[in-house]
């Protein structure tokens, strides 16, 4: 069809799915389900001809990866997969979430209209409840995926794009899911019910209560987390 013009409309946008976010799904399953181990070079050529493809979509996926905390760039020799989780990383990673989290929260309670905030936290917490919780990463995958939804969320619920780039700038979520690996989720009753008092918080639009509730998930999390650890150890 010709446009008003006499030209030819000019081609859409191409959008098929990236093979890196295929290249991406892989590590994840390799590295959280323990098939690469704590601190194994990753070698990209050889990740290439394992999945395939070439080497361009690993290089993307692996730098990608970085932003997480499952992999760690060493300069001159490349990436490796980050050391197994230490008690005192995990809580250098939770004190930082609790500088940023619980003030989302009371932010997000606080801003109007939030209605939009809401029906995105009523459906992270809906998914979290009906996800399977099995032992490998792809049987919690979507437990994890409705976990990190609602995080993002409520610092989405803040409008405030510096708080939302801090939060990111985190990572760090994948790492305290590595300790489910062989084992399951273990905590989600809890957190479920926890993720459910700060949606009831910000949805009555107190900030205090919200900030609370936020406070005493990332606490719960944090003491559950530890236990994990202790047991793993």
């Amino acid at each position: 069809m010709m446009t008003d013009s006499g030209r030819l409309p000019r081609p859409g946008v191409i959008r098929p799915r990236l093979v890196v976010d295929d290249v991406y799904d892989q590590l994840v399953v390799l590295i959280v389900d323990g098939h690469v181990a704590p601190e194994e070079p990753l070698s990209i050529d050889a990740l290439a001809r394992e999945f395939g493809v070439s080497t361009s979509p690993v290089r993307e996926a692996l730098a990608r990866l970085e932003a997480t905390g499952l992999i760690r760039r060493m300069a001159m020799r490349g990436y490796r997969v980050a050391p197994a989780l230490q008690a005192s990383e995990l809580r250098d990673l939770m004190e930082a979430r609790l500088l940023i989290e619980p003030g989302a929260a009371a932010r997000a309670a606080s801003a109007t209209p939030r209605a939009g905030t809401v029906a995105a936290l009523d459906a992270a917490v809906e998914d979290l409840a009906k996800a399977p919780r099995g032992s490998s990463y792809e049987s919690f995958r979507e437990y994890y995926e409705a976990d990190r939804r609602f995080h993002h969320a409520v610092v989405a619920g803040t409008g405030n794009r510096f708080i939302m780039q801090s939060y990111e700038a985190l990572g760090g979520q994948f790492q305290r899911f590595r300790l489910f690996s062989g084992r399951g989720v273990t905590d989600a009753d809890a957190t479920i019910a926890e993720h459910a008092a700060v949606r009831d918080a910000i949805e009555s639009g107190d900030a205090r209560a919200a900030a609370a509730a936020m406070h005493a998930h990332l606490d719960g999390v944090t003491t559950r987390s530890l236990g994990e650890l202790a047991t793993a150890l």
